[in-house]
């Protein structure tokens, strides 16, 4: 029998549903974001955030079974983002998967976002384990082991900043609008790695840190203000993203010799970084590891990820009954 999951997920500012079959096969999605709205305030403000997801769910629902042309009784299983993201934004997801899952008498699911993310590369491959999952993102940087589905072994990973957060601020303080991250990724390939810039945490670890990075170019910016010179936008975009970039690259390759592993995943926001693709690209194929990377719409927050790692969520016992809460961080190794 067909596994036919409707898939919630509203951890940050997209309100998000989609139904998936049997973990690989994306039915229908509808997505809201609201870039738009934070834009003015340089980030996402949770309290907005939480009150849009309020406003906007009941009506992705609708369109999303009308996408679909399903109904509610077509649906096996209601599966849903509870954490880790905002606290206010998961809790309207998790009210109202379990509002379904009560009144139509439907299985409850959980998932891990950062599992969701993971997953999302069911939609562009088969996984073959065992293998390394490397996840980029706002709030993540970390190296994972997997030796079957829905297991999670933490190898490494940031102490202090993420990647995606510390692209953000470089981002603002070289005034670049909201969402800074791919607007460095667009500029660095009119630039030249030319100023001079730390690699960070460039050691014998799978650990990451990015936050010296962050207020080395900072520091820059402002030491290059105080004697009045101009900073080329394009260049130090270019030679911030090359250092960051280079690092993570270069422990992910470590990690997959280490464990002699042939498959890469890669997962989160940041996977969308034109250079980490291209990088990853040209040093999994020294080395004959197969790369898999979601395609650009399943890089950023999305429900159908949640869809397909749910059905292995399924598999593996990761139910929930209507106790479920959000919660705002816990670590993917440690779920239960």
């Amino acid at each position: 029998m067909d596994e036919i999951i409707l898939a919630i997920e509203s951890s940050c500012d997209e309100t998000s549903m989609s139904i998936i079959k049997n973990g690989h096969i994306e039915i229908a999605t509808v997505t809201l974001s609201q870039i738009d709205i934070h834009k003015k305030y340089g980030g996402v403000i949770p309290e907005v955030a939480s009150r849009n997801h309020v406003e906007n769910i009941t009506i992705i629902y609708e369109e999303l079974l009308k996408k679909a042309n399903m109904t509610i009784n077509d649906i096996t299983s209601i599966a849903v983002t509870y954490g880790p993201g905002l606290l206010g934004s998961l809790l309207i997801g998790v009210q109202f998967a379990k509002t379904l899952s009560f009144i139509y008498n439907k299985p409850l699911i959980k998932v891990h976002h950062i599992a969701g993310h993971i997953y999302a590369n069911r939609l562009v491959g088969e996984f073959k384990f065992p293998l390394i999952a490397l996840v980029v993102s706002g709030g993540h940087t970390d190296i994972i082991k997997m030796k079957k589905d829905y297991d999670f072994e933490y190898l490494g990973g940031t102490v202090d900043d993420a990647v995606g957060e510390a692209y953000d601020k470089v981002a603002r303080i070289i005034g670049l609008p909201y969402p800074g991250g791919p607007k460095i990724d667009e500029i660095a390939k009119k630039g030249k790695h030319t100023y001079d810039l730390p690699t960070p945490m460039d050691d014998n670890t799978f650990n990451f840190s990015f936050s010296g990075l962050k207020s080395a170019t900072i520091n820059l910016v402002h030491n290059e203000h105080q004697r009045k010179n101009i900073i080329r936008k394009e260049d130090l975009a270019c030679s911030f993203q090359e250092v960051a970039i280079n690092i993570i690259v270069k422990k992910t390759i470590k990690a997959l010799k280490k464990y002699n592993l042939k498959q890469l995943i890669v997962a989160g926001g940041v996977s969308a970084n034109s250079f980490l693709r291209k990088r990853l690209k040209e040093e999994c194929e020294k080395i004959d590891v197969e790369l898999l990377i979601p395609d650009i719409k399943y890089c950023t927050d999305n429900a159908a990820m949640i869809g397909c790692a749910a059905y292995y969520a399924k598999k593996n016992g990761f139910y929930a009954d209507l106790k479920l809460n959000a919660v705002s961080q816990e670590k993917l190794t440690t779920i239960k």
